[in-house]
């Protein structure tokens, strides 16, 4: 596996676990109660914030690696 398509999997990655985030925060809303219900829509706020930005930095990374020839 060449470095640029490494690279791809690390956003990929990342991506992954942000949408994971989401769906904890979202466990902890209607399972929990009130109790953490404010820190979770929080969370999923930030987790969708966090995913837009990544996907992003990513698309930029991969035109950058396309126009370079290494993907």
């Amino acid at each position: 596996m060449n470095k640029a398509k490494f690279v791809m999997f690390i956003y990929a990655l990342a991506a992954i676990l942000s949408m994971v985030s989401i769906g904890f925060a979202f466990s902890l809303i209607f399972m929990t109660g009130d109790k953490y219900e404010t820190i979770g829509w929080i969370t999923v706020v930030l987790g969708g914030v966090l995913m837009c930005a990544i996907f992003g930095m990513a698309f930029i990374q991969k035109r950058k690696f396309r126009d370079k020839g290494l993907l």
